[in-house]
């Protein structure tokens, strides 16, 4: 990378790209900040130009993960036909987007399972938030098309969403191959609309097949 006579946004930038590249291939709460100056070709001074403590160098990765990730998401919703397929194509970019950037997924676990409320933490919970808030959103939109079912809880459904790419996502880390993540992705999500597009609850169906007047142990 060039190193000098940089603006300082562009710096902060590059410093930024340079985290997400090094968290793919390595633990993210091993990096230093000398591994990042030497991926950039700089010193480490000249990064605590642009960043007073390593905690501001992450919390403005958290910030680049967090709008890159939404934006990608919310492009995919719009371009779809209907609420179904945006949800459909929500999944399937924040597949792509995990395997275009490996680091990323290893950055959020580990600022996750943070006991310390660092403000990259607090970033990573607002984004799963945020996240969560859009996938209700199009999930209400979902029953009020029909293509729900009225009882569906989309606020538990939003959760199950966000939870299946995690677990997808931790299964191909565990394996070494990210890309496989892709492998499982269609089925999985196949299984999980197909439980959306159910009409009849859990309790509803408990309920048609306990006789009146008996309690089921």
């Amino acid at each position: 990378m060039q190193s000098k006579y940089l603006p300082a946004e562009e710096r902060r930038s590059l410093t930024v790209e340079a985290v997400v590249v090094l968290s793919g291939a390595q633990n993210p709460s091993e990096i230093t900040t000398a591994a990042i100056a030497k991926h950039m070709n700089v010193t480490q001074g000249a990064l605590f130009r642009h960043f007073p403590t390593k905690d501001a160098i992450w919390e403005a990765v958290m910030e680049w993960v967090t709008n890159r990730l939404l934006d990608r998401i919310d492009h995919a919703a719009e371009g779809a036909c209907s609420p179904m397929d945006g949800l459909r194509a929500m999944f399937m970019s924040h597949i792509e987007f995990v395997i275009e950037y490996p680091g990323v997924p290893r950055m959020m676990f580990g600022e996750l399972q943070r006991a310390e409320a660092a403000p990259a933490t607090k970033i990573a919970r607002m984004l799963i938030k945020r996240y969560a808030e859009r996938l209700a959103k199009k999930l209400e939109e979902a029953k009020a098309a029909g293509e729900a079912a009225n009882d569906l809880d989309t606020h538990a459904a939003a959760i199950l969403f966000i939870g299946m790419i995690q677990g997808l996502v931790m299964q191909s880390l565990l394996s070494g191959d990210i890309k496989g993540v892709r492998t499982h992705a269609h089925g999985v999500l196949g299984i999980y609309l197909r439980g959306v597009k159910s009409g009849a609850s859990d309790a509803e169906t408990l309920n048609a097949r306990t006789p009146r007047g008996k309690i089921r142990r």
